[in-house]
C-alpha cells in the first residue's frame, strides 16, 4: 500500500481491512502471535522490537493483525507507509528485504557488481535505512555508495547518470505525513521503474529468505563526498542562459525538507539573488511542525510563505519545493487573493516553462501525462516540435524518446533530462526565476505571460473533482456504474467520444481510467471539454481531471469573459460528474 500526503484515510480504511484480512489469513489468535513472534525474532531494529514487543505483552491483537495482515506492496512507486514494526510497516527489516531483492534483481539482469548510488531525505530512520541498503548490495558484492547528507531527490537521480550507476535507490517518503516512509528504486539511466521490472523485483523480494541469510557486513561501502553535489549544482546552474537578467526577488520554502540549502546555492551559482527563507521552515524536520501536511497543495501549507512574501520588500516570485525537492509550487502576486498571493496550478506553470523554452529554440520532443492540460501540445505543435502524452507519472514521461521537457500537473517538471531523467524541483525553479527576471526586465510578469498565452492557444481552464471515501469499494463501484453507463452529455455539452483506458489505446498501455472528450459550444463561449477518472493509485479517492478549452478572439478584453464561460462549465462538470458516478 502507498499513500500521499493526504493519506490518513486510506491508511486507516487499509488498517481496518488489514486487521480482517490477518485475522483470516492467520486463522485465529495463535497463529498471528506466532508470525508477530517470528518477525521479532529477527527484527533488527531496537526501536521496532521493542513496539512489536509491548503489542505482544499487551496482547494487542488489533494492531498486531494490521501489521501482519500481508507485506507492503512493492511496485513502480516503490515502497512506501508508516513506520513501525511488522511486514506492513515501513522498517529496517523490510528495507532490508527490499534492498535483497533489488539485488538478486539486477544479478539477473547481467548488472552484478555494478555500482549503486544510495540518497536519503531527512525523515525518522532515513539514513538508517539508507546504510542497510548500502550494506546489502556490499553483501551481495555490488558497489554501493552513499550519498554524503540528506539531498534532494533530484541529486540522487543525477548522480546515477553521473557516476554511471547500475542502480540507484533513494529514501524518502516525498510529502507524506511524517510519520511515513519511503523506498523509490531508479534503474541505469536514471529513470524510475515501470512495469515488468517493478513485478520481477517484487517477486526477487518476496523469494528472500530469513534475514541472518542476508549478507550485511558492517562497512565496505563509500559514502559520496561534495563534488557529486558540486557537479549537480554545476549542472542545474546550466539550465539557465549566461549573461541573462538576474533581477528577480524571491521567497523560498522548503515546508521543513532537505531543499534549502542546495536551492539557495543553485541560485547563487547561477547569478541569482539569495531566496529569502521562510525562517520557520528552511531546516529540516522530520516532524514537519508548521504544516499540516508537507505539500505545497495542501490547505494552509503556503501560509508562512505568504506571509514572509508581504514582509519583504519587494518580492516577485514564491517558491516552493515538497520535502524531497522534486516538485516545485510558484506563487504570484494577486490583489484579489485572501493572502495577496496565489498559488499557479501545475498546469499553468507548465505552461510557462514551455512557452519559455520555445522561446529559447528548446529542440525535442515536448511530453505530458494524460491528466495535464492539453495546452502543452498546442504550444509545442505551434512551434513545430514533437508531442507527447503518457500515463500518468515521470516513471513514463522519462521514458519518452528525444525528450526534452516534460511536466505534470501534480508540480513536478523536468527541464533537464540529459542531467536529471525525473522531475527536478531545483532546476524547475531556477527556470522559472530565469522567465520572471526575463519578464521583469521588461516591465513585465507570469501573470502577463500567462495572459499572452491563453490569447494565443486559447484559455486552457483545469480543475479537479476529488472525492475520498471511507470504503474503496466505492470507487470500485463508481468506475463499474460509468462503464456500464457512460454519460452521454455533461454541463450541457455533448460527449463526442468516450474512451476506456483499461483496454489500452493504440498510443497508451492499459491503465485503469476513462476519458471523455465533449464537443464545444460557441453559444456559450467554449471550444471543447475534457474529463479523465481515475482511482488514486496512493489515496482512496476518485479523481477526475476537469479541462475545459475557452477560445479569446476579442484578444485581452476578452479573457474575463472567457474564464467565467469556462469556470462556469468546469462547476457544470464538477456536479454532473459526481451524479453519473452515483457520488
Amino acid at each position: 500500500m502507498t499513500t500521499d500526503a493526504a493519506g490518513n484515510t486510506a491508511r486507516d480504511a487499509a488498517g481496518k481491512a488489514a486487521g480482517k484480512a490477518a485475522g483470516d489469513a492467520a486463522g485465529d489468535t495463535a497463529g498471528l502471535l506466532a508470525r508477530a513472534r517470528a518477525w521479532l525474532a529477527e527484527d533488527p531494529d531496537p526501536d521496532t522490537r521493542a513496539e512489536l514487543a509491548d503489542l505482544l505483552g499487551a496482547d494487542d491483537t488489533a494492531a498486531l493483525a494490521e501489521r501482519f495482515a500481508g507485506t507492503l506492496q512493492f511496485g513502480t512507486a516503490g515502497l512506501r507507509g508508516e513506520l513501525g514494526a511488522g511486514p506492513m510497516r515501513m522498517n529496517r527489516a523490510v528495507v532490508i528485504r527490499a534492498a535483497a531483492g533489488l539485488a538478486a534483481y539486477l544479478d539477473e539482469q547481467g548488472a552484478g557488481g555494478g555500482l549503486v548510488v544510495v540518497g536519503y531525505d531527512a525523515r525518522h530512520k532515513s539514513h538508517a535505512f539508507a546504510e542497510d541498503t548500502a550494506a546489502v548490495m556490499t553483501g551481495a558484492g555490488f558497489r554501493a555508495a552513499v550519498l554524503p547528507r540528506p539531498l534532494p531527490t533530484p541529486v540522487l537521480a543525477f548522480a546515477i547518470r553521473h557516476l554511471g550507476a547500475v542502480a540507484g535507490v533513494t529514501v524518502t517518503a516525498s510529502h507524506n505525513p511524517p510519520r511515513d516512509n519511503g523506498y523509490k528504486v531508479y534503474l541505469g539511466g536514471g529513470s524510475q521503474i515501470v512495469p515488468p521490472a517493478d513485478a520481477a523485483i517484487a517477486a526477487a523480494i518476496a523469494a528472500v529468505g530469513p534475514l541472518t541469510d542476508v549478507p550485511r557486513p558492517a562497512a565496505g561501502w563509500e559514502v559520496l563526498g561534495e563534488e557529486v553535489v558540486e557537479a549537480y549544482l554545476d549542472r542545474a546552474a546550466a539550465v539557465v542562459a549566461p549573461g541573462g537578467p538576474r533581477g528577480v526577488r524571491t521567497v523560498h520554502t522548503s515546508l521543513h525538507g532537505v531543499g534549502g540549502a542546495t536551492l539557495a546555492a543553485a541560485f547563487t551559482r547561477a547569478g541569482f539573488p539569495a531566496p529569502v527563507p521562510v525562517a520557520a521552515q528552511a531546516e529540516p524536520d522530520p516532524d514537519f511542525p508548521t504544516v499540516a501536511f508537507p505539500n505545497p497543495e495542501e490547505p494552509g501549507a503556503m501560509d508562512l510563505a505568504f506571509a514572509t512574501a508581504r514582509a519583504a520588500d519587494g518580492t516577485d516570485v514564491v517558491i516552493a519545493n515538497d520535502p524531497d525537492a522534486d516538485r516545485c509550487a510558484v506563487a504570484v502576486r494577486d490583489a484579489d487573493a485572501a493572502a495577496g498571493w496565489r498559488m499557479l496550478r501545475g498546469d499553468e506553470v507548465g505552461a510557462l516553462l514551455a512557452a519559455h523554452l520555445v522561446r529559447k529554440r528548446a529542440a525535442g520532443t515536448f511530453a505530458a501525462s494524460i491528466v495535464s492540460s492539453s495546452l502543452m501540445g498546442r504550444i509545442a505543435r505551434a512551434a513545430g516540435l514533437p508531442y507527447e502524452e503518457t500515463l500518468t507519472g515521470f516513471k513514463w514521461l522519462a521514458r519518452v524518446d528525444g525528450l526534452r521537457y516534460a511536466y505534470e500537473e501534480a508540480l513536478g517538471y523536468c527541464v533537464d533530462p540529459a542531467g536529471v531523467r525525473d522531475k527536478d524541483g531545483i532546476t524547475a525553479a531556477l527556470l522559472v526565476a530565469e522567465l520572471a527576471a526575463e519578464l521583469k526586465a521588461a516591465g513585465r510578469t507570469l501573470q502577463d505571460l500567462l495572459d499572452d498565452i491563453a490569447v494565443e492557444y486559447g484559455l486552457h481552464a483545469t480543475d479537479q473533482l476529488s472525492v475520498r471515501v471511507e470504503d474503496l469499494d466505492v470507487i470500485a463501484a463508481a468506475m463499474r456504474r460509468l462503464r456500464e453507463s457512460p454519460p452521454r452529455t455533461a454541463a450541457g455539452l455533448r460527449v463526442s467520444l468516450a474512451e476506456d483506458l483499461s483496454a489500452g489505446t493504440p498510443a497508451l498501455p492499459p491503465t485503469d481510467g476513462l476519458r471523455y472528450t465533449l464537443a464545444g459550444d460557441g453559444a456559450r463561449g467554449v471550444e471543447s471539454a475534457r474529463v479523465i477518472v481515475r482511482p488514486s493509485g496512493t489515496e482512496p479517492k476518485l479523481k477526475c481531471y476537469l479541462e475545459v478549452v475557452a477560445p479569446v478572439p476579442a484578444g485581452r478584453p476578452g479573457l474575463p469573459a472567457a474564464r467565467a464561460a469556462a469556470a462556469e462549465v468546469l462547476a457544470e462538470l464538477k456536479a454532473d460528474l459526481s451524479a453519473a458516478a452515483g457520488l
